[in-house]
């Protein structure tokens, strides 16, 4: 029904637009007496058997929705009964902002896949907290940070750690957003020595807490082996607890989108299936060179249950989706549930 009747309306209209409209709809649904135990019977699978325990959280399923989706954290709630076992809410800065200008978000329909340049856009990590203060406790929270746009390099730390130390006590888990490619000097993020800096000073706030948060990593799928390997590095050097791969990528090859409708896109980062193979390739290189010495969250390009079974069998302990869940529905979380049980069962 999502893909034969829902989404061409959806498709019809503006992504962004579509987006908000989406939003609209699934919170006064859920409003609906009813609706979300209709919801939970449709798409939640409950079986012990999906739990999976990783830096001393247990997620009751593998199948997370990425950052970028619940930016602001206004729908984790209602998204827990579309059978998710983690929300990642944002990327949160510490001051709100607009983002890039509009348009910024283009579907490629051809190849199953998105390029957004969004820029960051999001109300704030305090308009943030005040929706997460009405968390049920449905499902793991991961909180996505980034900095601000326009700020000096010298503040870049500062801003994670801001967001780092405000956000703290309501979510359970933390992702630095040193990848996304539609922000200034996202080059410098991924700098080592500066990834060296960035970590030590979020893990000393960290250190300081009552109850220690872990702390992931968010890398993009266009870094090369020697980046990979100081990727390796890096977490054996600070101890961070795991790494999420992958981002967007700014890599176009292989499109079955026109080149002139690309050229007329512009910059952004690239989704969905087109780099299902550079995000699986990135997860099998750090499973395998560091021995799987840390764990790791794989995301993109994953619109099937078989998608999914890549992502794990190449190393990843946790998936994550995004464009997958925009161009396959909510069904797609159950799918790769029951397949996962379908693997467990014949083993």
């Amino acid at each position: 029904m999502y893909k034969s009747l829902i989404r061409p309306l959806l498709f019809s209209i503006d992504p962004e637009k579509v987006h908000y409209f989406t939003f609209s709809l699934i919170r006064n649904l859920s409003k609906i007496p009813g609706v979300p135990q209709l919801l939970r019977a449709l798409y939640l699978n409950k079986d012990p058997r999906l739990e999976r325990t990783l830096f001393g959280l247990t997620f009751k399923n593998p199948v997370g929705l990425a950052a970028g989706f619940d930016k602001n954290a206004v729908l984790f709630n209602e998204l827990a009964d579309f059978g998710f076992g983690f929300v990642e809410i944002g990327t949160l800065t510490p001051k709100g902002q607009e983002g890039n200008p509009k348009q910024r978000l283009f579907r490629l329909k051809d190849d199953q896949g998105l390029i957004n340049r969004m820029g960051f856009n999001n109300d704030g990590v305090a308009a943030a907290i005040a929706h997460l203060k009405k968390n049920k406790k449905k499902l793991i929270i991961g909180g996505n940070i980034g900095k601000n746009t326009g700020i000096p390099l010298e503040q870049y730390t500062q801003d994670y750690c801001d967001t780092f130390y405000e956000l703290h006590p309501y979510v359970d888990y933390f992702v630095l957003n040193v990848s996304c490619p539609n922000v200034g000097s996202h080059a410098k993020l991924q700098d080592k020595d500066y990834l060296l800096e960035l970590i030590g000073a979020v893990q000393k706030i960290n250190a300081k807490k009552p109850v220690q948060k872990p702390i992931l990593l968010k890398i993009a799928p266009d870094l090369n082996s020697h980046q990979l390997d100081e990727i390796i590095e890096l977490v054996a050097e600070t101890q961070i607890d795991g790494v999420i791969a992958s981002n967007t990528s700014t890599n176009r090859e292989g499109l079955k989108t026109p080149k002139n409708q690309l050229e007329a896109i512009g910059n952004g980062g690239l989704s969905g299936l087109p780099i299902k193979e550079r995000s699986t390739a990135t997860i099998q290189y750090l499973a395998d060179h560091s021995n799987k010495a840390f764990p790791i969250i794989g995301v993109g390009g994953i619109h099937t249950a078989e998608d999914a079974l890549e992502k794990i069998d190449a190393g990843a302990d946790l998936v994550q989706l995004y464009t997958g869940f925009v161009y396959e529905g909510p069904r797609l979380i159950k799918e790769i549930n029951k397949a996962l049980l379908h693997r467990e069962g014949a083993s």
